[in-house]
């Protein structure tokens, strides 16, 4: 047992005792690990809002046989701060960190660069360069990709072929005439391209993407996720799967009511 530093993001939190937490947060070099944060429910406890979800942190951990204990805790950036105020981003940043947990199902496992793609989905939901919606697509199939599971969408997943016409989950992807399975989806061909897109990071072409080749790519993308993870993805259904300029004008501070509680980032 001994003392170590890391930089993490803080996925989730929980009640531990009367004044406790424990916080699950996915560092840089040791993976995601799970630690006790004593008097952090406090309310003049030290650590203030540094150990909340969505702040990249910089941590000091007493290294114990059960949970780890926070010793230390300084902020870098506190995403959610920015997030919060914004329903759209704060939903898709919900789900980010809700599947970044559920693809490092192993802790103490090093996953630097699941690690990376969290904080940049992250850093570009605040900056609002783009629809919050198409960032998650784009980090739900670079996860994927990490993962050993990204779909093929230039060539048949079965035989190669290079004349995709339908999607199959359990294929993994795209598949020709030829091999296309029952209740196979048949997405547009815009559509397709708007995922290759995505999964390469031109933004340039996913920008100018038509609102119904997102929504089909969302659902597309969200399908093949979750039958992956063989979970569903709670958060997912609070994310606005409309366009920008099609939604209905919902508040902008709405994120606030579900903060820490509804989409399951704080449990009480």
């Amino acid at each position: 047992m001994s003392l170590y530093r890391d930089e993490g993001v803080v996925l989730r939190t929980q009640k531990l005792g009367e004044a406790d937490r424990i916080v699950t947060i996915l560092t840089r070099r040791t993976g995601r690990v799970r630690a006790a944060a004593k008097g952090v429910r406090k309310t003049k406890s030290r650590f203030g809002a540094r150990l909340e979800p969505f702040t990249h942190v910089d941590l000091q951990l007493y290294e114990r046989r059960s949970l780890d204990l926070i010793t230390q805790a300084e902020t870098l950036r506190p995403y959610g701060e920015r997030l919060v105020t914004d329903y759209p981003r704060y939903t898709a940043g919900t789900a980010i960190l809700e599947t970044a947990e559920k693809l490092t199902p192993i802790e103490r496992e090093p996953a630097l660069r699941q690690f990376l793609l969290v904080i940049g989905g992250l850093r570009t939901l605040v900056e609002g360069g783009h629809d919050p919606r198409l960032v998650l697509d784009a980090y739900f199939l670079r996860s994927l990709a990490i993962a050993g599971y990204a779909p093929s969408l230039e060539e048949c997943a079965r035989c190669g072929e290079r004349t995709g016409r339908a999607f199959a989950i359990a294929a993994g992807g795209m598949v020709c005439g030829s091999c296309r399975p029952p209740g196979s989806a048949s997405p547009a061909e815009a559509t397709v391209g708007l995922m290759i897109a995505l999964l390469r990071g031109d933004w340039a072409r996913a920008d100018r993407s038509e609102p119904r080749h997102r929504v089909e790519c969302s659902g597309l993308v969200a399908a093949y996720l979750q039958w992956h993870l063989e979970h569903g993805i709670r958060s997912l259904k609070h994310v606005e799967r409309e366009a920008p300029s099609e939604r209905s004008g919902r508040p902008r501070d709405e994120a606030a009511r579900f903060h820490g509680t509804t989409l399951n980032l704080t449990i009480e």
